[in-house]
């Protein structure tokens, strides 16, 4: 028999002793699966619905099986008499401000605060709109880049939110709606394409490119006026073509979406006409561009909450503004509901901070109310805002592989609307923020 050094009986041992702890390493980080069971399992793929189903997710926050069978030795999370779905996606909202009932009030703290005092403003709101069930948003336009850093503090675990797309400013001409107030010019600086006010095609594509460079995930402009201007119309085009074809065009070469803020139709049009991939509010839109919309695949996101709040709160308003608000609260849901006629995609979308962030569900009710399914406005704010954002991939729907982003609404939003503001449950990314069965 072979002799064997007492070097070698040391590292013979050795090598048994960082086997053993490797083994028992392993097993120290092996995490059991998550089994997430509901009455209710809407995946949002097609709209069906698994009665009894149950949701597996991993240990990488991503979502390993749909099932009706909880696997051995998994962690249950039994909802009970609830609705399981992919998390909602809101895919207009403003996180970085939020509108009270005193336009005068909004606009004197606009000018007071500090970017970093605005700052935990928006952090609150990203709360609020993550417990409210939204797991993924597009921040579609604000000041200082606070809708990049918000994004770059919840991607770093700073602080709690959902996950956000980014547009930074909006693009816009001199005296447009993203122009901001009319100030006096020798008290305060106009703004140039670097914070997105651009005239002619060149100064709308260094827009553009100014602000993919700050961190930019969408491009969002301004064709057409806004209702909560003071300077603009709200139906009428404020960018040539030329202009619209620039910032389109940069925007898709940089393979950036582009969200077009278009109450007028004309200005629609020409969006459209350009290869837009969304109108947002679309207020007076006729049915040759909603056909042409629907022909092209272009997504209205409606924002019909905004539309009914402002019509709400028009007697709070300068009297050019109040007339603006009162015109689009009349016209709005009539257009969403000859849309849903015609057929014209469409994606859940709120403009959350004209109204209250954390009331985003609210927009659910109103789509249904002007003549959409519940399915259909479930689809919307799931499987269709995924595809709209380019996201698809990786969040809205349930299916193995995507990320574990689930909420879970108190009884049967297919039977009543309305059950998408009970929320009980909220997972983004595998980790669970809000759950009211435990």
């Amino acid at each position: 028999m072979k002799r064997f050094s007492f070097s070698a009986w040391i590292g013979a041992l050795s090598l048994l002793l960082i086997t053993g702890l490797g083994a028992l390493t392993a097993r120290a980080h092996i995490v059991e699966p998550v089994a997430i069971k509901a009455k209710r399992v809407f995946t949002g793929v097609t709209g069906a619905v698994i009665e009894n189903g149950v949701v597996i997710v991993d240990d990488k926050g991503r979502i390993a099986a749909i099932s009706r069978v909880v696997p051995k030795g998994a962690k249950v999370i039994d909802l009970g008499d609830a609705t399981l779905l992919p998390g909602f996606i809101d895919a207009h909202v403003h996180l970085s401000g939020e509108m009270s009932d005193n336009w005068y009030k909004d606009f004197r703290d606009r000018m007071l605060r500090f970017p970093a005092e605005q700052a935990h403003y928006a952090a609150r709101n990203a709360k609020k709109t993550l417990m409210a069930g939204f797991t993924t948003v597009r921040d579609v336009g604000s000041a200082d880049w606070q809708a990049s850093a918000l994004r770059n503090a919840v991607n770093a675990g700073v602080i709690v939110g959902p996950r956000i797309l980014a547009s930074n400013y909006a693009i816009g001409a001199t005296g447009g709606h993203g122009d901001g107030t009319p100030f006096p010019p020798d008290r305060v600086a106009p703004d140039g394409p670097l914070k997105g006010v651009c005239n002619g095609a060149d100064q709308c594509r260094a827009a553009v490119r100014y602000q993919i460079k700050y961190g930019a995930d969408v491009i969002k402009f301004m064709p057409s006026g806004g209702v909560l201007s003071l300077s603009d119309p709200v139906d009428v085009p404020e960018l040539t073509q030329d202009e619209i074809n620039a910032i389109i065009s940069e925007a898709h070469a940089w393979h950036r979406k582009v969200a077009a803020h278009a109450h007028g139709d004309e200005a629609a049009r020409m969006a459209v006409k350009a290869g837009v991939d969304s109108i947002e509010h679309g207020t007076f839109l006729t049915d040759e561009t909603l056909k042409q919309m629907k022909k092209q695949g272009t997504y209205l996101v409606a924002t019909l909450f905004a539309g009914e709040w402002v019509g709400m709160k028009a007697d709070n308003y300068p009297p050019a503004v109040a007339e603006k608000a009162r015109a689009a609260a009349a016209q709005m849901q009539r257009m969403f509901a000859r849309a849903v006629k015609i057929g014209v995609p469409i994606a859940f979308g709120t403009d959350a901070g004209v109204e209250p962030h954390g009331l985003n569900a609210h927009e659910f009710s109103l789509m249904v109310k002007n003549g959409m399914s519940p399915k259909a406005a479930l689809l919307a704010a799931t499987r269709e805002a995924a595809k709209l954002l380019g996201v698809i991939d990786r969040t809205g729907t349930l299916e193995p592989g995507k990320a574990a982003d689930m909420v879970a609404v108190r009884g049967d939003p297919l039977a009543d609307i309305k059950a998408t503001e009970q929320v009980i449950f909220v997972m983004k990314g595998g980790k669970i923020y809000r759950n009211e069965v435990e």
